[in-house]
């Protein structure tokens, strides 16, 4: 008789999570060692913390959709620039910042709209494709912009009653504008469709083994525009927090890389919105680190070190991780109907 033993419930965790999960654990670890001493600091360092995740996830977010579904998009960084752009110029013009932010997603869905139709339907090399959108948006944004341009505001916090009281957690997760709450729901609802929905499991399916998925009755190509394109749509949202909630003004290439870091970002949580998020605070952490280490002036460094911290450790991480992660099988290969 064969004998089967089962899992130990701490060993799935550890397989879930790894080492990631235990540097979370130990940042908490620190956080509350950190509140303890000097509160008002600690709860500063973990509101910038927050903002600087929000654009890194939505990146991640975007990049994770695409290449479940077997399209890779190292155009994120253009996505959110020219949404950033573009919802920026929709403020100036309207004066409306409902229909700014709609302008800038609808941006990076447009964008999305021409990555999948160069990997999906032209089956150009994916890498060159994202390279065309980084680009494309670089020089449009850089011909078009105009210094000088007066906007209508932008996105204030929204106080969410008693529970913005809560000693710590409150002034962080409670008080916060409305993009950076949209990315908190976002994480749940990409992981519950992904992983517990019918488009979800066909998500993943062409991402996996594409052929399989056609003889089913999946449409391939559909579902790779779909994803791609509503990918690009949250990039659009992370380039609207840049400009319409975060700074509320443009500046060339004011992305800055977030965009590549998303990326790093999106493998370092392994394809999956909870672990793309915690690798995203992991990383709004570092930087929000070294802000306060250079505004404090604690250390007898020169600042360009402390300025290096996000992203040395961005290298440390997939210098560690990106061989130990398996991504989609199918990712980066042209599909073609049998």
């Amino acid at each position: 008789m064969e004998i089967t033993t089962s899992t130990p419930a701490w060993k799935q965790v550890w397989d879930r999570l790894g080492i990631l999960g235990l540097v979370i654990i130990a940042a908490l670890a620190g956080i509350f060692v950190s509140y303890t001493r000097n509160p008002l600091a600690t709860t500063a360092v973990l509101n910038s913390t927050l903002r600087q995740s929000t654009p890194l996830v939505l990146g991640a977010l975007c990049g994770l959709l695409g290449e479940r579904s077997g399209v890779i998009n190292i155009g994120i960084e253009g996505q959110m620039l020219l949404a950033a752009f573009i919802g920026f110029l929709a403020n100036v013009w309207t004066g409306n910042l409902f229909l700014a932010v709609l302008a800038g997603i609808g941006a990076g869905a447009i964008l999305g709209l021409l990555l999948a139709f160069m990997s999906v339907s032209l089956k150009m090399d994916q890498i060159i494709g994202g390279t065309v959108i980084n680009i494309l948006a670089i020089g449009l944004t850089g011909y078009f912009y105009q210094a000088g341009l007066t906007t209508q505001g932008k996105l204030q916090p929204i106080t969410l009653g008693a529970l913005a009281d809560i000693p710590l957690i409150g002034p962080v997760l409670f008080n916060n504008p409305p993009i950076t709450y949209a990315t908190l729901i976002l994480v749940v609802i990409v992981h519950y469709v992904l992983f517990h929905t019918r488009w979800g499991l066909r998500t993943r399916a062409v991402g996996e083994h594409p052929s399989a998925a056609d003889t089913v009755g999946i449409n391939v190509y559909f579902m790779r525009y779909a994803n791609v394109i509503i990918g690009g749509g949250i990039a659009g949202l992370a380039g609207a927090f840049l400009t319409l909630e975060a700074v509320g003004s443009f500046e060339r290439l004011m992305t800055n890389g977030r965009g590549f870091v998303a990326l790093a970002v999106m493998i370092f949580g392994k394809w999956t919105p909870f672990g793309a998020w915690g690798a995203a605070l992991l990383f709004g952490l570092a930087t929000a680190m070294q802000t306060q280490l250079q505004f404090t002036g604690g250390l007898d460094i020169p600042h360009q070190f402390i300025g290096m911290l996000p992203y040395v450790l961005t290298i440390v991480v997939l210098a560690g991780f990106v061989g130990r992660s398996r991504p989609p099988a199918a990712i980066g290969q042209p599909y073609e109907t049998e």
